[in-house]
This record gives structure tokens, C-alpha cells and sequence, in this order.
């Protein structure tokens, strides 16, 4: 329960299913610095909201610090990912690790049958056992931060919010008597409630803040920059470089030189992309695959070619760091995290 309305209904229904139900909350912050904040999840006012829920419901409620291993695996990851000029995806870390790792542990050990969460996905019961599938409210799905769901830990899991849009939910929370009903949503990077990345980075990580060379594709020097954590590919703004023909965008990250790769919106389009650490679910797929490379993008029309996925048509915004989740239409089969991309201009060059 992360003290947000979606844990907290969810929590609602599992009690009023009539099962013994175990409200727990990972501590991911330090409370006194965080008992103010807003835009956050797993904190103080969370916690305490957490905690007024399990109250109103009359179920048990445990709170679990894990603020260390939080910071290990997610806060210290993402910017290392930063300095090395990826754009990381800290929620699927948090969801791999410190959630669906030591949850489970948590789960297990209180004696749990399921482990019920607030994402907004389906489980499927198919031919041959548990799917992942994608919410029926487009608006709110969260599957792409969950591809690296194991088959054991989604025998497990339950979704009781996957077929429900969010103003239903928070009418339950209303109509349940839950102080969270209101309570706004958290924002996706929990632990940035600013949005400040670059601030956060160079705070964990002072070398980060180094200033390097702004270089077309040809490697021609066209400026210097501030740092490259200040840039992610596909970033039009902050580039800062006039009288070109074209608009310039940030092709590439060579971390190692220091150097920002710009070019015009053509240089974006990529034929496929590598990817490391595939997760997958279930069996093969029966309909034509599809494959989403960020969380607001459309799944598009691709193929698998052993640890590549390569795309009907060229895609823009694939970025080193990110993952690619593929789909079989609204089930989730795994995916990967993007390792390295092959420029489609390069190919038809």
C-alpha cells in the first residue's frame, strides 16, 4: 500500500471479498524529509495514509524500511544510467527489485496466498495459465513498466483494478468512506517530485556535471553543453545552436567523449534496436506482434530476430536505456531493455 487511492480501494476489496487481508507498505524514503512532499508514494504522509486506510478498514498494517535497498537499486541506478547517456526507466526497476522481489518475500512469509497490487493491468487466466495483459482503460495501463514480470511472481499476483477506468475507483474510495478518495495521483518518478533529474544526478553524482562538445553527424563541433545528463535522445529543446538549416535534435549520447550527437528529425528514425535482459512470458504469439519502445508511445508493428526487434516501418524515440515491451494484441509476452540502436537512414544510405 503506498497510501495513494489505487492500493488503498484495492485493499477495500480484498477485505470486503471477505478474505484475511495484510495492508504493507515499504518505507522508500526518509520519513521526517519526506513528510511534506507531494507528487510522492511510500512516504511519510503515505504511510500515514496508509496506515488511517487500514484503520478505516480494520485490517493489520506493517510498514517495511527498505530505504536503503531502494536507493541501491533504483535512486543509485538511475543515475548511473543518466551519466552513462541512457534514459532509465526507474519504475520498472522499483517494480523488478523492490517491489515484486521483496514484496513477494514479505508476502510469503506472512503466509499470503496473493499478493494484490494498484496497477492498472488485467491477469488473464489462459491455455496455459497465468497472461499479462494490458488494462482496459488505455488511459491508465501500466504494462509497459511490468514486462519484467516473472511467471512465477504473476501466478501470484492479482490486479483487481485492471478493468476499471480511474474515476470508478475513485468513486469506490468515496463511496467506501477513504480519506485518499481525492488524494492526487503520484507522479511517475516518485523520488523527483520536481522534475529536476539533472539537479538529482548532479547531486548523487558531482562528475556528472561536466561540459562537453555539441558535434553534428559528420562529427563537426557546432557548440558545448553544460553536461549530458541535461539531454535525452529525441530532446529538441536546450540545444541552443542557430542558423541551420534544419531543426537540431539530440541523435545520440557519446557518454565516454562527452559529446551530444545532433541532427535533423530524419537522423531519430530507427530500423531496430538490441536488446539485453529479455523477460518472457507465456508461449509464442498467435497474432501479429507489436512492440512498444516508451510508456506514452503506441505498440507498433515489429518482428523478433533473436535479441533484436526490428520494426515494420521506422520508429522515432528509441532510446538506449528504455525498454521495448512486445504485445501479442492486449498480452504482454516480455520484452527487453534497449542495449543499442541501428539508425534506419544508415540502412537506406
Amino acid at each position: 500500500m503506498s497510501g495513494g487511492v489505487d492500493s488503498s480501494v484495492v485493499a477495500a476489496l480484498a477485505h470486503a471479498s471477505g478474505a484475511e487481508t495484510i495492508g504493507v507498505t515499504l518505507q522508500l524514503y526518509d520519513h521526517g524529509a519526506a513528510v511534506g512532499r507531494t507528487g510522492s508514494c511510500c512516504a511519510g504522509r503515505d504511510i500515514r495514509d496508509a496506515r488511517a486506510v487500514c484503520d478505516r478498514l480494520g485490517i493489520a498494517h506493517y510498514v517495511f524500511d527498505h530505504e536503503s535497498r531502494f536507493r541501491d537499486s533504483v535512486i543509485d541506478d538511475f543515475a548511473d544510467e543518466y551519466l552513462a547517456g541512457r534514459t532509465p526507466i526507474p519504475c520498472v526497476k522499483c517494480n523488478m527489485g523492490v517491489k515484486f522481489t521483496d514484496l513477494f518475500r514479505l508476502a510469503r512469509e506472512l503466509g499470503a496466498d496473493a499478493l494484490a497490487t494498484g496497477h492498472y493491468v488485467r491477469r488473464v487466466i489462459g491455455r496455459e495459465g497465468a497472461e499479462l495483459h494490458r488494462a482496459a482503460d488505455p488511459a491508465r495501463d501500466q504494462s509497459y513498466f511490468l514486462f519484467a514480470t516473472t511467471q512465477d511472481q504473476l501466478d501470484f499476483l492479482r490486479f483487481p483494478l485492471g478493468g476499471l477506468p480511474k474515476p470508478r475507483v475513485r468513486a469506490l474510495a468515496a463511496e467506501l468512506g477513504l480519506a485518499v478518495a481525492g488524494k492526487p495521483d503520484s507522479q511517475d518518478i516518485c523520488f523527483v517530485p520536481d522534475g529536476d533529474y539533472a539537479g538529482l544526478v548532479k547531486k548523487l553524482r558531482p562528475e556528472a556535471d561536466t561540459s562537453g562538445e555539441i558535434v553534428d553527424l559528420d562529427g563537426r563541433v557546432l557548440g558545448r553543453h553544460r553536461g549530458i545528463i541535461h539531454f535525452t535522445v529525441g530532446q529538441r529543446r536546450g540545444i541552443d545552436i542557430g542558423g541551420q538549416a534544419e531543426p537540431l535534435y539530440v541523435v545520440r549520447l557519446d557518454a565516454p567523449r562527452r559529446r551530444v550527437v545532433v541532427g535533423p528529425k530524419r537522423a531519430l528514425a530507427v530500423a531496430a534496436a538490441r536488446l539485453t535482459d529479455i523477460n518472457r512470458l507465456g508461449g509464442g504469439h498467435t497474432g501479429p506482434l507489436t512492440a512498444k519502445v516508451r510508456s506514452l508511445a503506441r505498440p507498433v508493428p515489429a518482428r523478433i530476430e533473436g535479441d533484436r526487434v526490428v520494426f515494420d516501418a521506422p520508429e522515432y524515440g528509441v532510446a538506449p536505456g528504455q525498454a521495448a515491451v512486445l504485445y501479442d494484441g492486449d498480452r504482454v509476452l516480455g520484452g527487453g531493455w534497449i542495449a543499442e540502436t541501428e539508425a534506419a537512414l544508415a540502412q537506406a544510405a
